[in-house]
């Protein structure tokens, strides 16, 4: 493993680094680019590790943006290789966080080492911001470095977020934007009661079920030029006592909302509501809100993101809003030019997690050209 950004990333992945845990990732990066003029900021926010590594004080401030956290491994006996030891094998780099994303994280460091290797005297302003809360709750990440951004006037121009979004190999897609996330908790009530007197009971699953199937055949809204149509998932369906002769007196459904422009959040809770009530159940919903659509118009951070990803590998990348959501949510509110491009996705929070051997070496490649176009004068 003789190619710095490949061994870089192994580093990284050998740390357990499971969410909200950092493990030392952001120490070892700090290590890395302070030499090169890095100012390094602490930010610990409760359990969470983040970190502002920052060189240079004039504008344009460009971004690079990612996380050291990585989900749980699950049963490592189920891996195929030991998810914490990263292993190279037929033509693979094996090992969480392979992808998602510290292949993404190695490839910053080794892309900005290159280019001010060659470039000392380049002007601007480059930074790195690290949290250990990405793939958690996120509430103490990103979210938290953003205010104090903001405190602090710490604007950037642009931003470049690490996440894995290319999809049949490295540089066919990189996202402008993101579908927003709406989350709910729907409860039926209904009346306890024994199977065999079903007339002295209410059941809120038969109840429910018309309502359910409406919902989840609803067409919401249309795919624009920009965004798919929004979708609408059940992930949780949950009644009965346990005892096969009780009719529940109680469901709980939980549902996602990853809705674009064309749907604001108060049309999708109305709509909800108004089948609801149609069906004439006695019901409650919580909702949360994760994230609201946003999306990146094509101009500088776009054209030299392209630009660069040709450069490289003779691709003109897909833009895409497609997928979950990303810390981008958080960084879009600055103001701030945002797009995400990264490694293949195929295998994100999977088993034997894994990329090209070759893919985080032309990975950095990509990100010392985007920085050469964002950074070069005038």
């Amino acid at each position: 493993m003789t190619d710095p950004t490949r061994q870089l990333t192994a580093s990284l992945i050998r740390r357990r680094s499971v969410t909200p845990e950092d493990d030392g990732c952001q120490e070892l990066i700090a290590n890395r680019l302070i030499p090169f003029g890095f100012v390094a900021t602490p930010l610990h926010f409760g359990e969470v590790r983040n970190l502002w590594l920052r060189r240079g004080d004039s504008a344009p401030l460009v971004v690079l943006a990612g996380h050291t956290d990585v989900v749980p491994p699950g049963p490592e006996a189920h891996w195929e290789t030991p998810p914490f030891e990263p292993i190279e094998r037929d033509g693979f780099l094996f090992g969480r966080g392979a992808a998602d994303m510290k292949s993404s994280l190695a490839a910053f460091v080794t892309a900005i080492e290159n280019l001010l290797t060659e470039q000392p005297g380049l002007p601007g302003s480059i930074a790195l911001l690290l949290t250990s809360d990405e793939e958690g709750p996120a509430i103490d990440g990103t979210a938290r470095v953003v205010e104090w951004l903001r405190n602090t006037g710490q604007i950037p121009d642009y931003c470049i977020v690490g996440e894995p979004t290319s999809v049949a190999q490295l540089g066919d897609t990189l996202k402008h934007g993101r579908r927003g996330s709406l989350s709910g908790v729907l409860t039926i009530k209904g009346k306890q009661g024994h199977v065999a007197y079903p007339q002295l009971a209410r059941n809120p699953i038969h109840l429910a079920a018309p309502a359910l199937a409406e919902l989840a055949s609803t067409v919401w809204d249309q795919e624009t030029a920009d965004f798919p149509a929004t979708t609408f998932q059940f992930s949780n369906l949950n009644s009965g006592t346990g005892a096969g002769n009780v009719i529940p007196g109680e469901l709980t459904a939980w549902f996602n909302f990853r809705f674009s422009p064309e749907s604001r959040v108060d049309q999708l809770q109305q709509r909800v509501n108004a089948i609801l009530e149609h069906h004439q159940l006695d019901a409650h919903i919580h909702w949360t809100l994760g994230a609201e659509p946003f999306l990146t118009a094509e101009g500088t951070l776009v054209a030299a993101a392209r630009q660069a990803v040709q450069h490289v590998t003779g691709l003109t990348p897909e833009l895409s809003t497609s997928g979950g959501t990303s810390d981008g949510r958080f960084l879009i509110k600055l103001g701030t030019q945002v797009i995400e491009f990264g490694p293949c996705n195929a295998t994100i929070h999977q088993r034997n997690e894994h990329i090209p051997a070759g893919d985080p070496a032309r990975l950095s490649a990509i990100y010392q050209q985007m920085l050469s176009l964002l950074l070069r004068p005038a």
